[in-house]
C-alpha cells in the first residue's frame, strides 16, 4: 500500500509540471490552431480598477498617454473602489483630460469596480490592466489585432517581471514565470489558455457578463465563461505590460494564497467547468488549475509513504525531501529574520 501511494503521488505531480507541458508540445504539433492576426484600430474602452493606489496613480497615467492607439478610439476609465489615501483626488485631476472616473465612496472588491466601470464602457473591446504595471507603448496595438479572427473572444497580453536593475528577474519567482508562460503560449497555441494575465488582457465587450461581489479571480473567470460561450482565449506575447518581482517573500505568499483561494472559489462558482462536453479546454483545466491545487496534498503523501519505504533506492528519495524541506524551512526563517535585522540595525544608534 505505501509503495502504491508513493508512486501514484510521484507519478501524479511529475504529470502536472513536466508531464503536461510535454503533452502540450505534442498536441501542438498534431492540432496547431493559429490566429489570423491583422492590425485594426477598433474602439477600446480601458479599464483600470483602483483602491489604494497613490504612489502609482501619475506614473499610470502618463504611461497611458503615451500608448501608440489613436486617442479618439481610446476612452480610459477608472473605477475607484473605496480609495482612503487620496488616490480618488489624483485621479480626478486627470478627467479634464479625458479620463472618465468611476467613484465608489466604499470599498466593494474588484469585481464590483470593474462591473462599475464596463457598464459604462462604449469601444467595441475592453481592455483590463492595473494600476502598478506599465504597457509597452503597442500594446493596445497588439492586443487589438487578434481580434479580427472571428474565433477570437480574449486576448492574454504578457507581463514581464523586472528586477532592481531592471532586467527581466531570474530569480526564482521569475523562472517559474516563464515556466508559467511557455505552458500559456502552448494552450493558445491549441485552443485557449485557462487564465489571463490579469494585469493586460481584453475581452470582446459583448461578452462581458457581471461578476458576482465576490470574484477573486476575475482574470480566470471572465476568460473561461468566453470559453464557455464558444470562443477562443489566447496568449499574445507581443503585447507586454511590465512589473517588479515581489519585494518580499511575505508579498509574494500572499499574492499565491490569493490565486489559489480564487481557483477553490472558481470550480465552485462555475461547476460546467469540470465537463468536458461544455468545456473544450475541460483538460487543460483540470491539469493546469486543479492539478496544481491537489499538489500539496500530493507531496504530503509522498512524505508519509515513504517513511515506511526506507531502504535501497527509496531512502535516498526520503534523505532528497527531507534536505528539500530543510532548506526551505532555512529560507522562510532567514526571510523572516531579515525584516527585524534590517529594522534594528537602522533603530540603533
Amino acid at each position: 500500500m505505501a509503495e502504491a501511494l508513493f508512486w501514484s503521488s510521484f507519478i501524479y505531480i511529475t504529470y502536472v509540471y513536466m508531464g503536461y507541458p510535454l503533452l502540450l508540445v505534442a498536441w501542438r504539433r498534431l492540432a496547431r490552431r493559429p490566429v489570423h492576426k491583422r492590425y485594426q484600430e477598433p474602439s477600446v474602452s480601458l479599464v483600470i480598477a483602483m483602491h489604494n493606489e497613490r504612489l502609482h496613480v501619475e506614473r499610470r497615467m502618463r504611461n497611458v498617454r503615451e500608448l501608440d492607439y489613436p486617442a479618439d478610439k481610446l476612452r480610459v476609465i477608472v473605477s475607484l473602489d473605496g480609495p482612503t489615501d487620496g488616490t480618488d483626488t489624483l485621479v480626478r485631476d486627470y478627467a479634464a483630460a479625458g479620463v472618465e472616473v468611476v467613484h465608489s465612496p466604499v470599498r466593494q472588491g474588484k469585481a464590483a469596480a470593474l462591473n462599475s466601470a464596463v457598464a459604462r464602457a462604449q469601444g467595441e473591446l475592453v481592455l483590463f490592466a492595473d494600476a502598478r504595471q506599465q504597457f509597452e507603448r503597442n500594446a493596445v496595438r497588439e492586443l487589438a489585432a487578434n481580434f479580427a479572427d472571428d474565433s477570437v473572444g480574449a486576448v492574454s497580453g504578457e507581463l514581464i517581471l523586472l528586477d532592481a536593475q531592471a532586467r527581466e528577474a531570474s530569480d526564482g519567482v521569475g523562472a517559474y514565470w516563464r515556466y508559467e508562460k511557455q505552458v500559456r503560449v502552448l494552450e493558445s497555441d491549441i485552443h485557449s489558455v485557462v487564465g489571463a494575465t490579469g494585469a493586460i488582457y481584453a475581452i470582446r465587450r459583448d461578452l462581458f457578463r457581471l461578476l458576482p461581489p465576490d470574484t477573486i479571480l476575475d482574470d480566470v473567470a471572465i476568460p473561461m465563461r468566453i470559453v464557455l460561450e464558444g470562443k477562443r482565449v489566447i496568449f499574445d506575447p507581443a503585447a507586454r505590460a511590465y512589473d517588479v518581482v515581489s519585494e518580499t517573500p511575505e508579498v509574494e505568499y500572499r499574492r499565491k494564497t490569493r490565486t489559489l483561494s480564487g481557483n477553490y472559489q472558481l470550480f465552485a462558482q462555475m461547476p460546467e467547468l469540470l465537463a468536458p462536453w461544455r468545456n473544450p479546454v475541460c483538460l487543460q483545466l483540470l491539469s493546469h488549475k486543479l492539478g496544481r491545487l491537489l499538489v500539496p496534498y500530493c507531496l504530503v503523501v509522498l512524505l508519509a509513504s515513504n517513511l515506511f519505504l526506507l531502504d535501497g533506492f527509496y531512502l535516498v528519495l526520503f534523505a532528497s525531501q527531507v534536505v528539500w524541506y530543510t532548506l526551505a524551512a532555512a529560507g522562510w526563517l532567514a526571510s523572516n529574520l531579515a525584516p527585524v535585522r534590517g529594522r534594528y540595525e537602522r533603530e540603533t544608534p
